[in-house]
């Protein structure tokens, strides 16, 4: 099991973090609001967690927390992250499909190239030297982070679905002028469901700074966005298990098949290009229609001579 973990174990830690950010993008998705945000998020969160456990000046703060100081980057990442989700949100949402789509790219690219010209975030280079999370010696440990936290984004997601919010975020997502007009304010809760994203994505990247010990401006690029989006799209974007499960997939194939070195970038793609043709409501909502599937019905058999007579015996 050692030798297991410490041959699998980033890959397995990687498997839950491609699930929690595909999870990121489900939020907005829910509300109808195709958002490519997120690794700009992601990024913010990283960059916030990485200046806190390396900058000179917190270093009475670092002493005073001790290992207190990586929950606070957690808590300091979900916070900026909201704030900058509302304020981006507010004026990006009224835009809608495609024109949103291109905003939150240009967004993620304006995150981007802030973060190349500023001395804060280390520039070009980056920030190298990140302390390990609670003096994690192993990768692998790390899934006592991304696992609690994916379990509970699940839940999260599940009890949204059921409450009022969650029947907003549908009606808005079928068709957002009848919503507005049985009085669901689209804006408010498209705002919200953004929000909810960018909080998720941000606390991820705080937590996966110390996991990946360094944090440049290639966290958050257009790459990322198309990546996160096809793990939603593959895994089905109606189900909290789709993006789970695509970000699993098509983050697992490439090093299955580390073997077959550049072709496995191949089967990857025709993976991508199967699923968009001909599973168009992703893996999990293929098994669910499969598994709603009504069972066949049985062939009434054809009446004989005497129920054509209407009775039983001979005339």
């Amino acid at each position: 099991m050692a030798d297991f973990l410490a041959q699998y174990g980033f890959l397995l830690v990687t498997l839950v973090q491609a699930g929690l950010l595909g999870l990121s993008l489900y939020f907005p998705l829910q509300a109808g609001q195709l958002s490519l945000a997120s690794p700009g998020f992601y990024a913010v969160g990283g960059y916030v967690a990485a200046i806190l456990l390396t900058n000179p000046a917190y270093a009475g703060l670092r002493e005073t927390l001790g290992q207190g100081v990586f929950p606070l980057t957690w808590l300091a990442a979900a916070l900026i992250c909201g704030v900058l989700g509302l304020v981006v949100g507010v004026p990006a949402l009224r835009l809608r499909g495609i024109y949103l789509a291109l905003a939150t790219i240009a967004f993620v690219e304006i995150l981007r190239v802030v973060s190349l010209n500023l001395e804060v975030t280390g520039g070009a280079v980056g920030i190298f030297g990140i302390p390990q999370a609670f003096g994690f010696g192993e990768r692998w440990q790390y899934i006592f982070l991304f696992g609690p936290l994916l379990v509970l984004t699940l839940l999260f997601a599940r009890q949204l679905e059921r409450s009022r919010v969650g029947r907003a975020f549908r009606a808005i997502r079928e068709d957002e002028l009848a919503a507005d007009a049985m009085g669901v304010p689209p804006t408010r809760y498209k705002v919200l469901a953004f929000v909810i994203g960018a909080v998720l994505a941000g606390v991820v990247g705080a937590m996966s700074a110390p996991f990946l010990n360094t944090w440049n401006a290639r966290q958050g690029s257009f790459d990322a966005s198309i990546a996160i989006l096809a793990f939603v799209l593959i895994g089905g974007s109606r189900n909290i298990w789709g993006p789970v499960v695509g970000g699993a997939l098509l983050t697992a194939i490439p090093e299955l098949l580390r073997f077959l070195a550049d072709w496995r970038l191949v089967i990857n793609g025709l993976v991508l290009v199967v699923a968009s043709l001909y599973l168009p409501q992703g893996i999990v909502g293929a098994l669910e229609r499969w598994r709603r599937r009504p069972p066949p019905r049985r062939p009434v058999p054809a009446p004989g001579p005497a129920e054509l007579r209407g009775g039983r015996g001979t005339p």
